[in-house]
């Protein structure tokens, strides 16, 4: 990686988040893109900025440095904030649909976007053997430090599910993995790569709703989090070879005061 000039970083950014606050948009935009001239691997999310300001492309995903640097950053709140303070309860859903639909025990589950461990350890008595596989190294080693997992990465989701040659899972997580992921695809192929026939695969979302998604699969939304459409993971996961066994509406978490419309989706890998 080349050497960034963080002063010139900073004011960009800066200058970027001033003029976005003020509405002034094509200024905004003009900036972040100077922001990514700057920094082009993007640590600081200028893209899906741009994106959900509704200029450019939308990405396919939101950039690596992004998504890192942000968890990083945030590890050692990360629990406080986001369960505490957002009231996110993810994990306890998945549990307790899991547990209604009679699914499990599981031999191997793979916990992927682990941060630091709410899900494998809402599942810990669920499955005989946890992988948990996080890009922030900072949340891994909280994760690590909670003695939950048999086995933890530090990697990112798509590219760990496409050079993974470890046994394969009878049960995948991804909890708050979609609003960091536009396109599906690599994600649903990587995850039926990794799993077992009649394996589950269990994920949540974040709702792009059908009076505002035209023809569009996905968006980067007011909070620089994907969007997808229901209809757009419900023919991803047919076209994978994954029967979708519950979709359930749900409220993922709390943002300025407003819930966040979601999907809990529970889909099992065809034999």
């Amino acid at each position: 990686m080349s050497k960034i000039d963080e002063e010139a970083l900073a004011e960009a950014y800066n200058r970027a988040l001033a003029l976005e606050k003020a509405g002034d948009i094509d200024a905004a935009v003009k900036a972040y893109e100077d922001v990514l001239a700057i920094d082009p691997e993007d640590h600081g999310g200028a893209a899906v900025r741009i994106a959900a300001l509704g200029r450019g492309e939308t990405p396919p995903k939101a950039p690596d440095a992004y998504v890192e640097t942000l968890f990083d950053q945030h590890a050692e709140s990360f629990e406080d904030i986001l369960v505490d303070q957002l009231g996110y309860a993810v994990p306890v859903m998945v549990r307790q649909r899991l547990q209604e639909l009679k699914l499990g025990p599981f031999k191997r589950m793979l916990d992927l976007g682990c941060g630091t461990g709410l899900t494998g350890g809402t599942l810990r008595d669920m499955a005989d053997d946890i992988t948990g596989i996080d890009i922030s190294e900072n949340m891994v080693e909280i994760a690590h430090e909670k003695d939950l997992y048999e086995t933890l990465y530090v990697a990112e989701v798509e590219d760990f599910l496409e050079d993974n040659d470890d046994e394969p899972f009878d049960l995948v997580t991804a909890t708050d993995v979609l609003p960091y992921l536009g396109a599906l695809e690599p994600l649903f192929f990587g995850a039926a790569e990794n799993m077992v026939p009649g394996g589950i695969f269990v994920f949540s979302s974040e709702t792009l709703p059908k009076e505002t998604s035209g023809e569009r699969s996905y968006v980067v939304g007011p909070h620089q989090r994907f969007l997808h459409s229901e209809a757009y993971i419900r023919s991803r996961l047919t076209d994978t070879g994954f029967e979708i066994l519950e979709i359930s509406e749900i409220n993922v978490r709390m943002q300025d005061g407003n819930p966040s419309p979601g999907h809990l989706v529970i889909a099992r890998l065809k034999g």
